[in-house]
């Protein structure tokens, strides 16, 4: 078993150990943002393109990060796009002797198409769509019988964003009843990813953290055990709205999303603070990739899960990470001890 699987078990059962909270890294980033989604490459442009906003990562450098943080093994999760997940688990079999779980992006809703001068996930409301093929993320090929053991990965993310428009809700509500029925006939596993509405819901702002509540449990209800998400990755929407979610039913294991990159205070916070009030899952992107020093921030993330050191604390030991490894901090010190993007999120 893998050590995700020793975890959901341990949660299932009640466990409330920080040694069960389970900590994703999200690698899946090129089936959003294309090009950017590596990150800013420091230095000269090479190919003497995009000259005006900076240089880009390339691939080969992105799956190299991948293939450090399975090297390190401290995340329980990677999440992968479909291509790269064919590249590190069935062709390189990285995931062989490794207690991290594989996963890959199982649809690409239309909020995050986050290309360069696109307006789709700030202009219109999310439009249901799927990439990735399940066969193609268990084998790299459709199969006759896609119940066969894997090589490539049996858990995949869907993502749902509810946007109050009623055509675009059923539509996605529709896509994800037919991809639940695949996958419990492919037997593959998913976790559910509903974000905040990417448009004006035409609700108050402090109403948004409630319509998501419900929307989910709502969309639950008709689901049975079989066909049930593994694990649930949500907005931090401030403690009292994920407190409500737990609280309703013990069995749904909940998790939290990173969001933007922010100041390092930010995402050792927001995982400090999700714990705390009942979340069991964190799966950070951009945190991860867009930090000076991916490995050390994985460390320290799991360090302040595991109540080893305190958020501050923990942004000081990672500055001082830095220093020993000659890296330039992105922000000084007491820059980086600011909190800035989760502000909004404690409501």
């Amino acid at each position: 078993m893998k050590r995700l699987d020793h975890k959901i078990a341990n949660l299932l059962a009640g466990s409330t150990s920080p040694k069960d909270f389970i900590i994703a890294d999200a690698k899946d980033a090129d089936m959003a943002f294309g090009v950017t989604a590596p990150g800013p490459q420091t230095g000269s442009c090479r190919h003497g393109y995009n000259e005006s906003e900076g240089c880009w990562k390339t691939l080969d450098q992105y799956l190299a990060q991948v293939r450090a943080v399975i090297a390190q093994d401290i995340v329980d999760i990677m999440l992968l796009s479909a291509s790269n997940l064919e590249r590190l688990a069935m062709q390189e079999k990285l995931f062989e002797h490794s207690a991290i779980t594989p996963a890959a992006r199982a649809n690409d809703t239309s909020d995050v198409w986050a290309v360069r001068g696109g307006k789709y996930p700030t202009d219109h409301p999310s439009r249901s769509f799927r990439t990735a093929n399940i066969c193609h993320i268990k084998y790299g090929k459709i199969t006759e019988d896609c119940t066969q053991p894997f090589t490539g990965a049996d858990l995949g993310l869907y993502s749902i964003t509810f946007t109050n428009n009623i055509d675009w809700d059923y539509k996605a509500l529709t896509d994800f009843h037919e991809f639940r029925i695949e996958a419990e006939r492919k037997r593959f596993r998913y976790f559910l990813e509903v974000f905040n509405p990417n448009v004006n819901p035409g609700i108050p702002d402090r109403k948004v953290a409630g319509f998501l509540n419900d929307h989910i449990i709502r969309t639950l209800a008709g689901v049975t055990s079989v066909g049930r998400p593994v694990f649930l990755k949500i907005p931090y929407n401030g403690p009292g709205p994920l407190e409500e979610l737990v609280a309703y039913d013990p069995k749904l294991i909940v998790g939290i999303l990173g969001g933007s990159s922010g100041t390092t205070l930010d995402a050792f916070q927001l995982i400090h603070d999700a714990q705390k009030h009942g979340a069991r899952v964190a799966l950070f992107g951009r945190k991860i990739n867009l930090s000076e020093h991916p490995l050390a921030f994985i460390e320290m993330l799991r360090r302040v899960v595991d109540g080893e050191v305190a958020p501050v604390e923990a942004v000081k030991v990672y500055h001082n990470v830095l220093q020993k490894s000659g890296m330039r901090p992105q922000r000084p010190l007491q820059q980086d001890l600011q909190l800035t993007t989760n502000k909004m999120s404690y409501r």
